[in-house]
């Protein structure tokens, strides 16, 4: 608790400083902080004069390690630092951080300060805070120019690194000070130093999202496929942080686009793991390699079924990324998205599979897919195939047979790994209803797909599971509303 004299002395403070009388003691004597470091911190001379008078002690320091000489230079106010350097304050004095009043005066752009310490004062207190960091450090990272300039000028600039390797250029960089950076190249010696981590300016400037700094260091020659620690390309990071325009620039500019990181990743696995539409879609777009395979051997279409993101894998899928490749636990993407009941992902896997498989075989044929129906292998909800879809409902819902639905994707030459992973997404009596529909509706995607005879097709197929009568009947529903509907199938 406060003594008596202290409560008045802060009292008197008060009325010196114009403050309301309701200032809250406790929380001033809990952070170790007396009416002169307040007094200092509001720039109140009179307060401060007043204080001195009476005898206030100029050494104590505040819960951070601060006393009223370095508040002083904190804050700036060359007269209230005059006059504690004349009351005998220790001109050394450092806080908590080790940071003496050079530091502060620098860190806070106050040169009048600066220029009293060096030159009045003729104080060496250019020295490393517990941080490594030396004034200039400090001024240069709060992107003070005019004191980056007065510090190199009284010879207390420096390329040395701080504690985890960064130099000035690391630290301007890091924080966007472009104007900052654009001096410190005038004469930096090496672009591409790295710190403890391995990164350098430019790598900072990209983590950061600073574009200008970003720019001026790829004029300046840095070097953009440099490795972090991590094995991290710049690429790794605007993937992760969905930065398109940064992406853009570095793709541009040349850089590995397939680089790997030490988990054997591309910066494609990081955009579809953080699931960054627009990034993945530039990548694409810049002819990544969609096949590379991580330390789990997942290629990127693996973590999009295991995250459940169709838009993903429809970028994925089209732009024919391998469907065979297996991860460690032996899977395929099919396999993946069968293993995490994930329905319309493993549906549209089977749609590529089976249209990939049809492309293979016709390559040197001229049959192509029909500019009407566009490649997907989203699920199909446009008004032009509605007819066709709603008889596919109606023929697996009210006239399959529970074992017709394999028998049928059999016919349609269905791998056993596809009827596997479509009869793993629903049990019960009844689930057999549903496997039919899935089956008709992935059959159909690729009759459309590929511009044959969907009733031809059907047909044959019931046929050929002994349901002519029902295939008669099906045929006849069909092509009546072709006829009436001007279906774009026939």
């Amino acid at each position: 608790m406060p003594t008596n004299s202290q409560v008045q002395i802060l009292v008197l403070a008060e009325s010196q400083m114009g403050l309301d009388g309701e200032y809250k003691l406790a929380w001033t004597f809990q952070l170790n902080r007396t009416a002169l470091h307040f007094a200092v911190a509001n720039a109140s001379e009179d307060a401060v004069t007043f204080l001195l008078k009476h005898n206030a002690r100029v050494d104590i320091k505040d819960k951070h390690g601060m006393d009223a000489l370095l508040l002083a230079a904190w804050f700036g106010n060359l007269n209230i630092l005059k006059m504690l350097v004349e009351k005998g304050s220790d001109r050394k004095s450092t806080n908590q951080e080790g940071m003496n009043m050079l530091h502060c005066a620098a860190q806070n752009n106050h040169s009048l300060i600066v220029e009293y310490i060096i030159k009045d004062l003729q104080l060496d207190l250019n020295k490393p805070i517990e941080q490594g960091k030396k004034p200039y450090h400090l001024a240069v990272e709060n992107g003070h120019v005019e004191m980056e300039m007065l510090l190199r000028e009284f010879a207390c600039s420096t390329q040395e690194k701080d504690k985890e390797g960064n130099t000035a250029l690391h630290l301007a960089a890091r924080n966007g000070h472009s104007t900052m950076v654009e001096v410190l190249l005038s004469d930096w010696k090496q672009v591409d130093e790295k710190n403890e981590e391995g990164q350098t300016a430019f790598y900072l400037a990209v983590l950061g999202g600073h574009q200008e700094c970003v720019q001026m260091l790829l004029d300046s020659g840095s070097d953009i496929n440099t490795l972090a620690k991590t094995n991290m390309i710049a690429l790794h990071r605007a993937a992760e942080r969905n930065d398109i325009y940064m992406a853009s620039l570095l793709i541009e500019a040349g850089t590995e686009v397939n680089g790997l990181n030490n988990q054997m990743e591309t910066a494609l696995h990081f955009a579809v793991r953080c699931g960054h539409l627009s990034m993945v879609q530039l990548l694409i777009e810049s002819n990544c390699d969609v096949n590379v395979l991580d330390l789990r051997n997942q290629n990127p279409l693996h973590l999009a079924a295991e995250a459940e993101r169709a838009d993903l894998l429809e970028l994925l899928l089209i732009a024919n990324t391998d469907l065979k490749q297996t991860d460690k636990q032996g899977k395929t993407p099919l396999g993946v998205a069968a293993r995490g009941n994930h329905i319309i992902i493993v549906d549209m896997i089977i749609k590529a599979e089976r249209y990939f498989a049809w492309k293979e075989t016709h390559q040197d044929n001229t049959v192509v897919p029909v500019a009407s129906y566009p490649l997907s292998f989203k699920p199909d909800r446009t008004t032009q195939t509605n007819q066709l879809r709603t008889a596919m409902w109606n023929l697996a819902n009210h006239h399959l047979k529970p074992k017709d639905w394999k028998k049928l994707a059999f016919h349609w030459n269905f791998t056993e790994e596809q009827i596997k992973a479509i009869g793993e997404q629903w049990t019960g009596t009844k689930s057999y209803k549903e496997h039919g529909h899935r089956t008709l509706l992935i059959w159909l995607h690729g009759i459309l797909l590929t511009g044959t005879n969907p009733v031809k097709g059907l047909y044959e197929a019931l046929i050929s599971i002994e349901q002519k009568q029902l295939a008669d009947k099906i045929r006849k529903e069909i092509n009546g509303a072709e006829t009436s509907q001007r279906c774009i199938v026939s």
